[in-house]
């Protein structure tokens, strides 16, 4: 069976269009207007094992926010829908990753449950935005948010070490990913909970 799932989501500030294959090999096509988090996106599907085709337009003219925000939902409800009842799961996954200096730990559990638990310092408002048109370093925070809330996922992520922001951005979306990749690897048959349902 292939975990796969489709979304698209128009509001009067973006317009997102999601397709992922849980069980692929890591290919990616993602334009959203924003590089650098195409890059960013590319890094989770890479990394996570996920074939990933992201289309987005929007309000960039007033603020990355819109679009950052719209594809983490987006892309959340695709991995909920991607991973049906769950059954087989492994369900838990941590992993710490380094990327030079940086140093990020990440714990997944797809609990039906969605909590973010985010422990980065990107230096505040006064923090440099990274590429052109920016992205703010804060508006991980807020993709990352937006993911859990629609995919039912509990995520910690947390920096033991980093200096440089690309690097700390970046192995956390690569953190993210290799985690999520272990925590959807089917090892069983039953649902992981003692309440038979996620």
């Amino acid at each position: 069976m292939t975990r796969a799932a489709q979304r698209s989501r128009t509001t009067k500030e973006t317009t997102v269009s999601v397709q992922i294959c849980l069980d692929g090999t890591g290919q990616t096509e993602v334009a959203t207007g924003l590089p650098f988090f195409d890059h960013m996106l590319a890094q989770l599907g890479r990394h996570g094992g996920i074939d990933m085709t992201v289309s987005a337009s929007g309000d960039l003219e007033v603020d990355a926010h819109h679009t950052v925000e719209d594809v983490g939902l987006a892309l959340g409800e695709c991995v909920r829908e991607a991973l049906g009842d769950k059954a087989g799961v492994r369900r838990f996954a941590s992993i710490e990753l380094p990327l030079d200096e940086a140093l990020i730990a990440v714990a997944i559990d797809l609990s039906g449950r969605p909590f973010l638990a985010y422990g980065i310092d990107h230096g505040g408002p006064e923090a440099s935005p990274l590429g052109n048109p920016p992205f703010h370093p804060q508006l991980t925070e807020e993709f990352w948010r937006a993911f859990v809330t629609t995919s039912g996922i509990t995520l910690h992520i947390r920096m033991v070490s980093g200096r440089n922001t690309h690097h700390i951005i970046e192995a956390t979306f690569k953190a993210v990913a290799r985690a999520l990749r272990d925590a959807v690897r089917i090892d069983g048959g039953s649902v992981p909970s003692t309440k038979g349902t996620l």
